[in-house]
């Protein structure tokens, strides 16, 4: 009986120091330190005024995040993160960070924005310069919807937005990809007169669209490609942005935050300015361009466009059309780029026959580097299109 009773003493024992144990417990403190740590990449610092854990959620009360150069912090209010166990590294996984809804009015605007979350967060125990496990990682953010008012009156909405962030093989760098949904914007609360009057001849009192961005970054070699940036609006078009430009490694981040710190420290604005400057022209020496694109897809606005511009003149659409085509020409021959004029007045001349898109590319056969761009510019300008291998077309 007596050895019974010890047995079970032991066993209570046991299980309480086991319950008891702060190894079991998370660190809230730790973990905002290590937040903080892989936050130092890109200039930006979190602080609390009260950290709590309770099982696997840890809640950070008044937060508030600084960038590097900002004269003030933004204030994020309370932060709850569930999911979260450390993983074995020193480090955290947590599964769904949640933040406060948005309500702020400012003399007679409101913003709202709720359902604002990041999933599958990673939080490095230990940082390593020059690879992924010096950044904070996650796989997903969104936010729901999102609205503006100015007087009562809903002026600016957005059904939702979601980013999505994946480690490509080897951890050799991310892939990314955004997109903000059912965007709409009421203008007719504009009060412009002339603003109105344009927006009424065009028949636009409305935006309703979205914009969507893709891309990758290589770690190595600090390639960032955008390889989609658009936006697209109904009974406007789409006009969409690609760029590609290498040296954006980790290093290179670091010493523009540096930078940025140096000048915040700078009681002389004026030279701190100056320095920041001479710190920017020397980081972009060490990027090289790759290739980069605009184009723009019609959905019925040139020809609005041209019956308004024309209605102004006291001509029609259709004859202001051939008023630029005899203008162009004449507006870029003081570029001094023969072959550049030559493909602009082509290009012009066939989308405002008929408009279905323009584009302008530029890629150069081989990168080039950002030195060779600025001193063309600086010393022979003309040569500029044949640097880096600038087209123009249309409807193609």
């Amino acid at each position: 009986m007596m050895r019974t009773s010890h047995f079970r003493a032991l066993l209570a024992g046991a299980a309480l120091a086991t319950l008891a144990s702060p190894a079991f417990a998370l660190d809230g403190a730790d973990l905002l330190t290590k937040l903080n740590a892989t936050y130092a990449t890109s200039g930006v610092s979190i602080t609390s005024s009260n950290v709590e854990a309770d099982g696997s959620t840890v809640t950070l009360e008044g937060v508030e995040a600084k960038a590097a150069g900002a004269e003030a912090p933004f204030k994020l209010g309370t932060i709850t993160m569930e999911g979260v166990e450390e993983d074995g590294e020193g480090g955290y996984t947590i599964e769904t960070v949640s933040f406060e809804d948005i309500n702020v009015t400012e003399a007679e605007t409101t913003i709202t924005a709720q359902d604002l979350a990041i999933s599958g967060v990673t939080i490095p125990g230990t940082i390593v310069p020059g690879t992924l496990e010096s950044l904070l990682m996650y796989e997903s953010a969104s936010a729901g919807p999102v609205s503006v008012s100015s007087k009562g009156k809903e002026v600016f909405s957005m059904s939702g937005a979601e980013t999505n962030i994946t480690r490509m093989d080897g951890d050799a760098g991310l892939e990314f990809d955004a997109t903000l949904s059912d965007l709409k914007a009421d203008l007719s609360s504009v009060e412009d007169p002339k603003a109105k009057e344009t927006m009424d001849k065009l028949g636009i009192h409305s935006l309703d669209g979205k914009v969507s961005m893709s891309g990758s970054w290589e770690l190595a070699s600090g390639k960032l490609a955008v390889d989609e940036y658009a936006f697209d609006f109904k009974d406007i078009g789409r006009l969409n942005i690609t760029l590609a430009f290498s040296g954006y490694t980790l290093d290179f981040m670091k010493n523009l935050q540096e930078a940025l710190k140096t000048a915040e420290a700078n009681p002389n604005k004026e030279e701190a300015n100056a320095a920041m400057g001479m710190a920017m022209m020397g980081l972009v020496q060490q990027l090289t361009f790759n290739n980069a694109s605009i184009s723009f897809d019609d959905a019925s606005i040139t020809k609005k466009l041209l019956d308004y511009a024309g209605g102004e003149q006291g001509v029609t659409g259709e004859q202001m059309a051939q008023s630029l085509k005899g203008l162009v020409p004449i507006m870029i021959a003081q570029l001094n780029m023969p072959d550049l004029q030559n493909q602009i007045s082509a290009a012009v001349n066939t989308f405002l026959d008929d408009p279905k898109n323009l584009k302008i590319s530029a890629e150069p056969k081989e990168p080039v580097p950002f030195p060779m761009i600025m001193g063309a510019a600086m010393g022979a300008p003309q040569t500029i299109p044949q640097v880096l291998g600038v087209t123009v077309t249309a409807n193609q």
